[in-house]
């Protein structure tokens, strides 16, 4: 047994957790030599939803926030997450372009690329290990953890044992529903440092109230990294506090060697933007709470409010819990998806349509068909045919690798892309994810750096400003 490492998520996850990632680069500045002075193993700073709040929300660049972030981090790795063949975006891309954009993601400071796939399909990160090999990063493959009659520890130690073998340099548990019970934690945790020769890393929310149990009992199987947010936006729906989990091993064989004092630092601005967040009416105090229906449902908190904005809307609030018996059927019929973006999302919104129709799959959503389909990849259990036939009807299911399928198309992205609005290779991603979103950004910023008259002359005259 050694130090236990921490990876710091007050940049990324805390905030996507609590405020729907609207912590901007300005909030963050004024702490970012403190973080690195604290003497983290990483911190996770980028991707998740944080490129499309900075494009849709903040008018901010995403690749800007990643170099400033990066200039300030001498002695820490910068971290990232990703959802493989997704990338930040909602859809499949093209090899060439997840290749272009692992590039430019290490190019722009990124040191770790955590990349998960939504199915545990290992087809679906073949892509993202390949370039980031290429490029010299670390590459940590995680293992979306879900409980359903499949996803047991034999299940998650194949898993890993794969993704070892395909190039991984380490392991994350990733437990995005909170659903890890601290003996679960410690018997994986224990079967998996058995099993595989790279480090594991456990990453979970506290939207349950299990999390500081789950990472101890996890510590004492041999984890060899934790995932945890400062204080001040630790707890209900993001995850264990970082000074808690630092004290609470201090004087053991697993201390962190992180100093408190330092910590505290980090701590003081932390509080600032909390009670700044309170005020504007960004933090609600109900995601600082725990909910134990995430147990009962094994439905993530993001999920849950979704749903029942969804029978809101329909006028049908008092079938919320017709729904959620409903959720896991679906979940079933479609052959044990974890719940995590985008698979929760589908089966949410396919039981919501079961039950307000009074009937199962009368109405079938277009991205329901393509899970069955195979577009997304491999579900964990293979799809009843009688029931993928009910769905897709006389449409061909796809068995191959979905991204196979798929034309090189980074060339055809840059000769699509507005060329009025280029600043930088990386704009062609932005746009590539995020479409008119992006285009809007762009927009934005060209009046800002223009002045917004000028840029106007300019698009009256047709010159535009690279």
């Amino acid at each position: 047994m050694g130090k236990v490492k921490i990876t710091e998520t007050i940049l990324r996850d805390a905030h996507q957790s609590l405020i729907a990632t609207r912590m901007t680069l300005d909030d963050m500045k004024p702490m970012l030599k403190a973080i690195d002075d604290v003497g983290f193993y990483s911190v996770e700073a980028w991707g998740g939803a944080t490129f499309d709040a900075c494009l849709r929300f903040l008018d901010e660049d995403p690749w800007e926030r990643l170099r400033v972030i990066k200039s300030y981090m001498k002695n820490t790795k910068v971290q990232m997450l990703y959802r493989g063949q997704n990338m930040l975006g909602y859809r499949h891309y093209a090899d060439d372009v997840v290749e272009y954009f692992v590039q430019k993601s290490v190019a722009n400071g990124v040191d770790i690329l955590r990349v998960f796939d939504a199915l545990n399909d290992k087809r679906n990160l073949e892509a993202s290990v390949r370039a980031t090999k290429k490029e010299g990063a670390h590459l940590q493959a995680a293992l979306s953890y879900t409980l359903s009659p499949v996803h047991n520890i034999e299940y998650f130690v194949n898993y890993a044992k794969e993704l070892e073998d395909m190039g991984a340099d380490s392991i994350c548990i990733k437990d995005m529903a909170a659903l890890i019970t601290p003996t679960m934690a410690y018997d994986l945790v224990k079967a998996l440092k058995e099993t595989v020769k790279i480090p594991v890393q456990l990453h979970t929310h506290y939207t349950s109230g299990l999390a500081s149990m789950a990472l101890l009992k996890g510590i004492e199987a041999g984890v060899d990294i934790i995932d945890t947010a400062m204080s001040p936006m630790a707890l209900g729906t993001s995850h264990a506090p970082t000074e808690s989990m630092v004290a609470a091993l201090q004087g053991t064989e697993y201390d962190t060697g992180l100093d408190l004092k330092k910590l505290n630092i980090v701590r003081e601005h932390c509080v600032k933007l909390r009670e700044k967040y309170l005020a504007n009416g960004l933090l609600n105090p109900k995601v600082l709470g725990v909910d134990a229906n995430t147990l009962l449902y094994q439905v993530p908190g993001g999920m849950l409010s979704n749903l029942i904005s969804q029978l809101k809307q329909a006028g049908k609030e008092d079938q919320l819990d017709a729904v959620l018996h409903e959720v896991p059927e679906v979940r079933k019929d479609a052959g044990y998806p974890p719940l995590v973006t985008p698979s929760s999302q589908i089966v949410g919104t396919q039981a919501v349509f079961n039950v307000v129709m009074g009937e199962r799959y009368k109405m079938v959503t277009k991205e329901f068909k393509a899970l069955v389909r195979g577009e997304y990849g491999k579900t964990p259990v293979p799809i009843d045919p009688a029931f993928r036939k009910k769905i897709i009807g006389d449409e061909k299911p796809i068995d191959c690798r979905p991204a196979d399928l798929l034309e090189p198309e980074l060339e055809k992205l840059k000769a699509e892309f507005p060329k009025e609005f280029y600043e930088q290779e990386e704009d062609v991603l932005s746009y590539a994810q995020f479409g008119q979103v992006a285009t809007k950004f762009f927009e934005k910023r060209r009046d800002k750096k223009y002045g917004v008259d000028a840029a106007h002359a300019d698009r009256e005259n047709n010159v535009h400003p690279v």
